[in-house]
C-alpha cells in the first residue's frame, strides 16, 4: 500500500545516506579533511534529503504537475541558452559565462569542444560548466516532455510542447554528449514500448534527420568513433575503467571516501556513476544504491495499472520512471549524478527518485 511504500523507500535512502557518511568518515584514516571536501559532502547530504522533502510535500496531482511542468519549462530554457551561447562567436559567449564570476562559474577559456581541441568542434555548455552535464539535465526534461506530445491531458499547448522538445533535443546533439543520447534513447524507446506507439515514427523521423542532415555529420562522426573506440576520450575512459577496477579490487567493501585514493599507483573519479559510488562507498554502497533503484521500480510495477488509467497522471508518472531510467543508463557513461563537483546534477537526481516516488504513491491511492 502507500504507506509501505512511504515507510519503505525512505528507509532504504536513508540507509544509503548512512553508508556514505561512513565511507566519508573511514576516509580520513588516508586522507585529510579539507574545507572544500567537507563542503562538497554537505552539499551531497543535502540533494539526498531532498528526496524526503519532495515526498512528505507532494501528495496531490496538481503539486506533482507543478513540478513536472517547471522541469520541462528550465531544461527548455536551458535548452535555448546553450543553443545562443553556441551560436554567438567564441570569444562573445566566453565574456558572457565569465560574467557570471560572482555566482561562482569558473573564469579563463571555460569554452569546451572535443577532446578539449579548439580545433574540432564546440560543444554546448549552456551554464552547465561541462557540455556532459548539460546533457544529463536534457535526459531528464525530454523524458518529462516526450510524454506530454501524445497524451490527451497535456500540461502544456501541445504546440508549446513540440517547440519545447525541439529546443532540448538540438541543444542534445550540439553537446556531442553520447551518454546523453544514450540514455534519451533508452527513456523514449521506453516510452513507446510500455503507452505512446506514437511516438516511435517521431524516433524514426529524429534518426535519420541525425543521420542524413549535413549540420549532424560531425556529431555522427564522434558518435561512430566512440563505437569503435577509436577516438581518444573513449580510449582514456578504457584506462579509468580498468583503474577503477584495480582500486575496487583492493577496497572493496567500504571504498575509499570521498577525498582521495590511499595509493599512490591510483587515482579517485571515473566516468561511471557505479564505479565511482563503488570507489568512494564501497561495493556495499554500490549495492544499497542497486537495492534501492531496483525497490522503486518494483514499486512502480506494482501500481501500473493504476498509473496507466489515470489520464492525468498517466503521462506524468510514465515520464518521471522512464526519464530515471534514462538517467540510470546515461550513468554508465558519465559520473556527473554522483560527482560531488556537480551538485546540481546530484540534486536534479534526487528531486526525480522523489517525485516518482510521489507519483507511485499517487497511483496506489486510485
Amino acid at each position: 500500500g502507500s504507506d509501505e511504500l512511504a515507510i519503505g523507500l525512505p528507509w532504504g535512502v536513508a540507509a544509503f545516506g548512512a553508508l556514505a557518511v561512513f565511507a566519508f568518515i573511514a576516509g580520513f584514516s588516508h586522507a585529510p579533511l579539507t574545507a572544500n571536501v567537507l563542503r562538497h559532502f554537505v552539499e551531497l547530504l543535502m540533494s539526498i534529503a531532498l528526496f524526503f522533502v519532495v515526498v512528505d510535500m507532494v501528495r496531490d496531482h496538481a503539486s506533482l504537475e507543478r513540478l513536472v511542468r517547471a522541469l520541462i519549462l528550465g531544461g527548455t530554457l536551458a535548452a535555448a541558452l546553450g543553443i545562443v551561447l553556441y551560436a554567438l562567436p567564441e570569444d562573445t559567449a566566453n565574456l558572457l559565462l565569465n560574467g557570471l564570476r560572482p555566482l561562482g562559474y569558473p573564469t579563463g577559456d571555460v569554452l569546451r569542444f572535443i577532446e578539449d581541441n579548439p580545433d574540432l568542434p564546440e560543444r554546448a555548455i549552456g551554464t552547465s560548466v561541462d557540455p556532459n552535464v548539460l546533457g544529463g539535465l536534457l535526459i531528464v526534461t525530454l523524458s518529462l516532455a516526450l510524454p506530454q506530445l501524445t497524451t490527451s491531458q497535456p500540461l502544456m499547448p501541445r504546440r508549446w510542447t513540440a517547440l519545447a522538445v525541439g529546443l532540448m533535443a538540438v541543444c542534445l546533439i550540439l553537446t556531442f554528449s553520447r551518454g546523453a543520447l544514450a540514455g534519451v534513447v533508452a527513456a523514449a524507446l521506453g516510452l513507446a514500448l510500455i503507452r505512446y506507439r506514437r511516438l516511435l515514427p517521431l524516433l524514426l523521423v529524429a534518426t535519420a534527420l541525425l543521420l542524413l542532415l549535413p549540420a549532424t555529420q560531425d556529431y555522427v562522426a564522434h558518435l561512430v568513433a566512440g563505437l569503435q573506440g577509436q577516438d581518444l576520450a573513449t580510449q582514456m575512459r578504457f584506462g579509468e575503467y580498468q583503474d577503477a577496477l584495480t582500486l575496487i579490487g583492493r577496497y572493496p567493501i567500504f571504498g575509499v571516501g570521498f577525498a582521495s585514493a590511499p595509493d599512490l599507483d591510483l587515482y579517485l573519479g571515473v566516468s561511471n556513476v557505479y564505479l565511482l559510488m563503488a570507489e568512494e562507498m564501497g561495493l556495499l554502497g554500490l549495492a544499497a544504491f542497486l537495492a534501492l533503484v531496483i525497490a522503486l521500480f518494483a514499486a512502480a510495477w506494482r501500481v501500473r495499472s493504476a498509473a496507466l488509467a489515470d489520464p492525468r497522471l498517466e503521462p506524468t508518472w510514465l515520464g518521471l520512471h522512464m526519464a530515471l531510467a534514462g538517467a540510470l543508463v546515461g550513468g554508465l557513461f558519465d559520473h556527473y549524478f554522483f560527482n560531488l563537483d556537480f551538485h546540481h546534477a546530484i540534486t536534479l537526481f534526487w528531486l526525480i527518485v522523489g517525485l516518482a516516488v510521489a507519483a507511485t504513491r499517487l497511483a496506489n491511492r486510485q
